[in-house]
């Protein structure tokens, strides 16, 4: 047991407490040794206020110790087994009032086993661990955290040393002051064979056409045959077996850049029994300066713009709807985009995220010709293609529309769990959006039941109907029939220009009852009726027969996503008022980069899809009832365009025999290539103190203040604070998962004027994944900081430590409680003086010390009268049994004497007479 004070240097109020009692003790003026009493519990007053002050605790021992075992689980530890049975055997040794706990790092830290006294250890990690990384700061401070706050204990570290994240130095520091120890065990590492690739450097930047030299660097612990592969943007180009050297080994290859735009490099090693193969693979972006590229996505019945871009110097790839890449990379090669009449219906929402992020990220142009299935036809309200077109898909209100009924048929069941009934209900929310409130609407939500979510009626109160559409839940089995028959029926009667049903599920029929008679009877009505097969498990024969004989459309999904986009569409398609199709000849709007087109007339046109310009879009085109037919905008760092005819001819009518006609096409698709300087920047990946760092340094030396947009491969958008360092030189932090990014820069200087430059970067794969070995001199410098060691059996992580556990204890409030019952002592004793306390108390013992005596006898009466005093007698005396007065003379006598005479001597018997005198006059009284 002991004593710690948290404020020592209040001791120093000691020095004029002491000087102020000096003070006092000199200038008193008290009787006798009064005054030093008061000096005295004066200075122990000030002692204890002081000491008070201070915060002393009680330090009270801990019996037991406090254990926290910290085991490494990255991917660089060939297998848990070994830590797993160090820990139970170091357990097992413990004494009963120990505890201990588990836990377990990679790049994050999990819980394996709390802290407890009296458990059996783990025998088995159940924790997800992160293998990616070595955190070893972030483990030592969740193992710190599970030691009880100001007391001390120890963490055995369990790791081959090998840090790839963090700092665990500093952490160490930490501990220290928390008198906690940190032991290691060191673990083997993975062995075996493994090759992997170290480096590939690539030119930052090429010209089309180029040879460009690639440099391959591959590190092997063994001599062995490997094969090295090469791949631009995902197509193999390059494929050789080579002898693989123990140590470093460096290949040179060549490649002539063929493609322009952002170029993806990947070079690839294999070899059998290869340890890892996450070390395997490395990316380079490079910028291929050369004929801008235009990816054009064609649909069915469109017409060939390919072929009109021929002669524009423009590189062209055709691609179908179904083929489009998913991933960023697969866009970014391309200066620009075209839809030629493609539906959304065929294209995941992801697909269509990536576009969106090309074109307002890095500049990547796009445009949208119609057709009988694009813009609202195609379903794409509310899609991320709407998002960056600046026509709204959405034409409610413009026109007087066919009176509609809507009744939505949605498989509930079990299987529609999670993601699928997720977006089925925001695709019915998209399509009571699309709808007027002069609408009839209805949604049944089926299992092996009907259940009527909304009463088909027309819609009124838009916000509760959707309310009522996004409560609903799965559950139950799949019966169509009766859902279906229900929703025949609610439409039959009603009198409405459009009836139109949507049946959307993944499942099958329980029962099976008359649909054919079913669905002409409603044909009769003028009913029609669409379907979705979602998924595997549907039953696609029958969706489809249903769909024909309904004189609808059958939609076979796969990917769950484009559901929104089905119903979007099947809505606007419901209505059939879409298609502008009476001939019109367009306005052209005073904007000079098409004026010049139309000098000798504009041609005719025949139709075009309805929709609504977007507030900040330009319209250089419009129709007889002022409808964009050509609308652009800038959208991010790119810029769109929105042609609502077609180039097939069918709707452009004599557009697409006029002789300018491919010049308008080529002006168009040039107008949204994206417009970069020549590589103003220089791009570098570092690892600093363990943390990924972008590193960019401007070619001129400029300070000003940058945009920068960074996007994974994946299209998710990575949060960075690009800031300045040095002049022209900015950082940002990046996230530690290996893989390619796409970067795009912005800067404006004094005079407003906007440079752009997009290009690429990689983060290699993790440290964690190359054999090093174990790390003991780490180890050893982790322990030494702190007072531990290398442990060699499990019961030393038991023994005693170096600065034992205790608990605090804090003594202030006693402290100040004797302060102030000294202090009022010290009041009494200058209040009544130290005699009169010290009297009072010799007279209370007294006191308690004297006996009662025994009964007065009238010897000691009589005893007690003779040695009564003269002076004092009785007013009267009695003489022979008669009051006898004395006379004024005598009593003027008596006044003048300064002392009273002593009785004169009186003979036995006068006195005998005067006790019998007095004895009958007690008598008398009584």
């Amino acid at each position: 047991m002991g004593i710690e004070v948290k404020y020592p240097f209040l001791f120093l109020f000691l020095i004029p407490a002491v000087i102020m009692v000096f003070l006092f003790i000199r200038n008193h003026r008290g009787k006798g040794n009064e005054k030093f009493w008061i000096a005295s519990l004066r200075l122990v007053i000030f002692s204890l206020l002081i000491f008070a002050l201070t915060v002393p605790q009680v330090l009270l021992p801990v019996k037991g110790q406090t254990v926290v075992y910290l085991a490494d689980r990255s991917a660089s530890i060939g297998s848990n087994d070994e830590a797993l049975a160090w820990i139970e055997n170091s357990a097992s040794k413990r004494k009963s009032e120990d505890q201990f706990a588990v836990a377990a790092f990679g790049k994050n830290v999990v819980l394996e086993q709390n802290l407890g006294r009296n458990r059996e250890a783990i025998t088995e990690f159940n924790g997800k661990a992160d293998d990616s990384q070595s955190n070893l700061e972030a483990g030592l401070q969740f193992a710190a955290s599970l030691i009880p706050r100001d007391s001390s204990g120890r963490i055995v570290l369990m790791t081959d040393g090998n840090e790839t994240a963090g700092k665990s130095l500093e952490a160490a520091s930490v501990l220290k002051n928390r008198n906690i120890e940190i032991d290691h065990v060191p673990l083997r590492t993975a062995a075996g064979d493994d090759v992997s690739i170290s480096e590939l450097k690539m030119p930052p930047s090429l010209y089309l056409g180029e040879e460009a030299p690639i440099t391959i660097e591959v590190t092997s612990n063994i001599a062995k045959e490997a094969d090295i592969r090469l791949s631009v943007n995902h197509k193999e180009v390059l494929k050789e077996s080579v002898q693989v050297n123990e140590g470093k080994n460096v290949y040179t290859f060549t490649h002539k850049a063929d493609t322009a735009g952002l170029t993806v490099y990947k070079a690839e090693i294999a070899a059998d029994q290869d340890t890892f193969s996450e070390n395997n693979t490395l990316h380079s972006v490079v910028n291929v300066k050369g004929t801008p590229k235009v990816l054009i996505v064609q649909g069915k019945d469109a017409g060939d713009i390919a072929n009109l871009l021929k002669g524009s110097g423009l590189e062209t790839d055709t691609v179908l709807p179904e083929k489009l890449p998913t991933v960023l990379s697969g866009y970014l090669q391309y200066q620009s985009i075209i839809f030629n009449n493609v539906p959304a219906t065929v294209i995941s929402e992801h697909q269509m995220t990536l576009m969106e992020k090309a074109v307002k990220e890095f500049g990547t142009g796009f445009i949208m010709f119609g057709g009988e299935e694009s813009f609202g036809l195609g379903g794409y309200f509310k899609t991320p293609i709407e998002k960056l077109l600046p026509v709204d898909m959405d034409i409610k209100g413009k026109k007087e529309m066919p009176s509609l009924g809507l009744v939505l048929v949605m498989d509930r069941s079990g299987s529609m769990a999670r993601n699928k009934i997720e977006l089925a209900k925001e695709a019915a929310v998209r399509s009571v959006e699309l709808l007027r409130e002069e609408d009839t609407l209805g949604f049944i939500a089926f299992d092996d039941r009907p259940w009527e979510i909304l009463e088909t009626e027309p819609l009124k109160d838009k916000k509760k109907a959707i309310e009522k559409i996004r409560s609903i839940t799965p559950g139950g089995g799949t019966e169509i029939f009766t859902s279906l028959e229900q929703a025949y029926s609610e439409l039959e009667e009603l009198q409405l220009q459009r009836k139109h049903i949507i049946l959307l599920t993944d499942g099958q029929s329980a029962t099976n009852g008359d649909y054919e008679l079913l669905i002409e009877g409603g044909k009769e009505k003028n009913i029609t009726l669409s379907t979705v097969a979602l998924g595997q498990d549907a039953d696609r024969g029958l969706l489809e027969d249903l769909a024909g004989m309904g004189l609808g459309r059958f939609y076979d999904v796969t990917d769950s996503s484009i559901i929104p986009s089905i119903l979007s569409r099947e809505t606007v398609m419901a209505t059939r008022t879409y298609i502008e199709d009476n001939p019109f000849f367009p306005s052209v709007q005073p904007y000079p980069d098409w004026s010049s087109l139309f000098e000798k007339g504009v041609p005719e046109m025949n139709a075009y899809i309805a929709a609504a310009a977007k507030p900040r879009a330009q319209v250089p085109l419009l129709s007889e009832i002022e409808d964009p037919v050509l609308a652009e905008w800038q959208y991010g760092m790119g810029r769109a365009a929105a042609f609502t005819s077609d180039s097939s001819g069918k709707w452009s009518g004599d557009w697409a025999r006029w002789e300018k006609w491919p010049s308008f096409i080529n002006q168009l698709v040039t107008k949204t290539l994206p417009q970069y300087e020549s590589e103003p920047y220089r791009v570098a990946v570092e690892n600093k103190d363990g943390n990924t760092v972008l590193s960019l340094e401007s070619a001129a030396s400029r300070s000003l203040p940058i945009e920068a947009s960074i996007v994974s491969e994946t299209g998710d958008q990575i949060e960075a604070n690009i800031r300045l360092t040095a002049p022209g030189k900015y950082e940002a932090a990046m996230p530690e998962s290996a893989g390619m990014y796409f970067l795009n820069i912005k800067q404006t200087d004094q005079n407003g004027n906007i440079q752009v430059h997009q290009t690429g970067f990689t983060i290699p794969y993790s440290e964690e994944y190359l054999q090093k070995g174990t790390n003991k001199e780490h180890l050893e410098t982790l322990s030494k900081m702190t007072g531990g060691k290398e442990l060699e059996s499990g019961e030393e992580a038991f023994r005693p430590l170096k600065k034992p556990a205790s608990t605090k204890q804090p003594i202030s409030e006693w402290l100040l409680l004797a302060a102030f019952l000294i202090f009022f002592s010290e009041i009494a004793l200058r209040r009544f003086g130290l005699t009169a306390i010290a009297a009072g108390i010799l007279k209370k013992n007294r006191n308690k010390k004297e006996k009662p005596e025994a009964p007065i006898k009238i010897q000691n009466l009589k005893a007690s009268r003779e040695k009564k005093s003269p002076s004092v007698q009785m007013p009267d005396k009695l003489q022979g049994g008669t009051t006898v007065k004395e006379t004024p003379e005598k009593t003027k006598e008596k006044k003048k004497t300064n002392r009273p005479k002593p009785p004169a001597e009186s003979s036995p018997k006068e006195r005998e007479e005067r006790m019998k005198r007095l004895l009958d006059a007690k008598n008398r009284k009584k």
